[in-house]
Order: structure tokens, then sequence, then C-alpha cells
């Protein structure tokens, strides 16, 4: 099959996958679950997805919020942060989601798939092509399994 696409999940993807189960989005976790997407992530976006799975707007309970989070962090690989020289990153607007723009940098991703408004407009200012995609859940579909 080859090497394996690496990709960087927001939380809001990771939600639309693991909580909503869209079915639009079906494909995306397919190709983690095959081994053609890896997914990478850290502590800090485990941890805010650990924290959001608890939301009471989502009414999950532990239970529930335990398979979502179990799931996702046996398909995805821990990235270290990167030691020495780090390529320099823009900064987001939103500072919350700046830990995800580090992941893709420091795991080599390929692909940052998100629907965060602030993360697609740092892609349409293209300050990041050379190291990354970052592109919505609908346009990772049609990138396939190859980025």
């Amino acid at each position: 099959m080859g090497t394996a696409v690496r990709v960087v999940l927001d939380t809001n993807v990771l939600l639309s996958l693991f909580v909503f189960a869209d079915s639009r989005y079906a494909p995306l976790l397919e190709r983690l679950r095959i081994g053609a997407w890896l997914a990478l992530t850290d502590e800090r976006c485990l941890g805010e997805f650990r924290r959001v799975l608890a939301y009471p707007l989502f009414s999950l309970d532990d239970a529930a919020q335990a398979a979502a989070y179990d799931t996702y962090s046996g398909l995805a690989e821990s990235v270290p942060p990167a030691s020495g020289l780090k390529v320099a990153l823009p900064l987001c607007t939103d500072g919350d989601d700046q830990k995800f723009l580090e992941v893709a940098r420091d795991g080599n991703a390929q692909l940052l798939v998100t629907s965060d408004k602030a993360l697609l407009k740092l892609a349409r200012r293209r300050k990041l092509a050379h190291l990354f995609g970052i592109v919505t859940p609908e346009r990772a579909l049609g990138i396939g399994s190859a980025a």
C-alpha cells in the first residue's frame, strides 16, 4: 500500500468522526482504520479532545466519552515536540489552535484537516504550503489516500 499519509485532525473533525459519526466523513475514518492515513497528535491535542468530550452540550456519559477518546488515541501516534531549531510558524488568530500547527510541523504531517475558520484563513494565505496543507474535511475526501 505504501507509506501512510501523515495527518493532523483538529478537535472539530474528531467530534464529527467519533461523536456525531458524520457519515459524510466516514471515508476519513476508514483511512485511519486501514492505515492509509496516520493521525498525529500530542498530549495537548488529546487533552483538548478529552475536555471537549465532557462538555454538557454533547450529553455524553463517561463510557461514551471514554470510548470516543480511546478509539481515537488508539489510532493516533503521539508526536514529541521538535528539539533544536524549529521552522517558524505563523501565529494563528485563535491561540488554542496553534498546537495543531505545531503537531503538524513536528510530526512532518502532509495535511492538517480542520473546519476551523482561523486555521483555514492561514491556508488561504499560503504561509504553510511549503510544510503541509490545511484542508477542510470535504477537501480531504477529494484528496484520497495520498497527499
